[in-house]
């Protein structure tokens, strides 16, 4: 675990790897962070990265769908006392992810960026239920991709 500085708050994000396969936590804690920048208040995340078969079982008891997701994202029941906010958990299937980066011709480390802003943002209340909802969060994920020089995730390979 270790701290990181957002623009307005110090965050606590922790990496736990129950699987191979994901960048370095170093870099998993920048992009969790340019996500919170604009929080006030300082939080505690978790990042957890797994293999398909955690993801699947999580998606199923959670989600009733019965496949591995790239990411899930797990908000923080009630709100402890302290310092720091528990926001809650994010999965990141890593087997998912490198393989849709190579199946979209994206470099890994842009595809794991914005899976990592994506579930951030769900965390902080963002959602792409409506189309409205959707286009508000693409725009915050593209800004903040672009920040690390990372190019539009929504753009296919012949747009790019």
């Amino acid at each position: 675990m270790s701290m990181c500085s957002g623009a307005l708050a110090t965050h606590l994000i922790a990496v736990q790897r129950a699987s191979r396969g994901a960048p370095r936590s170093d870099a998993l804690r920048r992009w969790a962070s340019a996500a919170l920048a604009q929080r006030r208040a300082p939080v505690a995340l978790c990042l957890r990265i797994v293999d398909a078969a955690e993801a699947r079982a999580l998606n199923r008891r959670f989600r009733g769908r019965r496949y591995a997701p790239n990411v899930l994202s797990f908000p923080a029941g009630a709100t402890l006392a302290g310092p720091l906010r528990p926001l809650g958990d994010i999965v990141l299937c890593a087997p998912v992810i490198n393989a849709e980066a190579q199946a979209q011709h994206k470099p890994r480390p842009a595809h794991w960026a914005h899976m990592v802003v994506h579930g951030v943002l769900h965390l902080c209340g963002l959602d792409h239920d409506s189309a409205a909802a959707a286009a508000r969060m693409e725009r915050r994920e593209i800004r903040i991709l672009g920040e690390f020089g990372y190019s539009d995730p929504y753009l296919t390979a012949d747009e790019q």
